[in-house]
């Protein structure tokens, strides 16, 4: 079975890292720009199949703005649980993860995944069940940082969770209620943040899991934000402090 990647900075992040995924690209009829030529350009390069369809056929192929191009890939490699036990092995600097325990939005996936990349965060970790998983409108999204942010999936949040503290991993989890704000807790050294669901927040194991709970304080009349703006106001906090040292 193969996977559809849409829009333009998904298929050309693709193709910079991972061009003999790809199969055949699908362009739209009739669109001649320069971003569009731009993609076709590396696509011929690559020695990639090019063929055009009509906008209507290509609407009928994904869900989403596919913006005039379409890939047709071979699926990625599944990266798991073996493959974050190898990640902090090597890494050199202090481990710096993002939990998503539960988001079942792949608009949301996909928009912590472009914070996560740009905040520098070594991998987005979630679960394989009641997730939204990697999808191509999550790809669409990310523009790009899917392609360059490892996603993890593990069958087991708890188990994940109990790894981290084993290897000296702190884990901040959120949570409304939390007597801390974000603002107030040492975000520095191996940290790994866990942020809940769209609707009910973290589950309670993995909250029992967290070795502190923080809240954005909230000034105005609404209760919470979106879990993918507060995940980038929360990542870029811990970027401060660990810049800060």
């Amino acid at each position: 079975m193969m996977d559809l990647i849409f829009g333009l900075h998904a298929v050309q992040s693709l193709l910079k890292t991972d061009a003999t995924r790809i199969q055949e690209l699908i362009v739209l009829q009739g669109r001649v720009d320069q971003r569009l030529q731009k993609v076709l350009g590396q696509a011929q390069r690559d020695g990639i199949t090019v063929t055009t369809k009509s906008r209507k056929v290509m609407d009928e192929m994904v869900e989403g703005n596919h913006q005039g191009v379409i890939a047709r890939c071979t699926p990625g490699e599944l990266k798991d649980e073996k493959y974050l036990a190898s990640l902090i092995e090597t890494l050199d600097e202090p481990p710096f993860f993002l939990l998503l325990d539960g988001v079942t939005d792949p608009h949301n996936i996909g928009a912590c995944l472009r914070s996560a990349d740009a905040a520098g965060v070594h991998a987005v970790i979630t679960t394989r069940d009641k997730s939204a998983g990697l999808t191509a409108t999550a790809r669409k999204i990310a523009c790009g940082a899917a392609d360059t942010t490892p996603f993890v999936v593990v069958t087991n949040m708890a188990r994940t969770l109990d790894m981290f503290q084993q290897a000296g991993i702190w884990i901040v989890g959120t949570a409304g209620e939390a007597p801390t704000t974000v603002y107030q807790q040492d975000l520095k050294g191996p940290l790994a943040i866990v942020m809940g669901a769209e609707d009910k927040g973290m589950r309670r194991l993995t909250r029992d899991y967290c070795d502190f709970l923080v809240n954005l304080p909230m000034a105005g009349s609404v209760s919470s934000l979106n879990v993918s703006v507060a995940t980038g106001v929360i990542l870029f906090e811990a970027v401060r402090q660990r810049q800060l040292g």
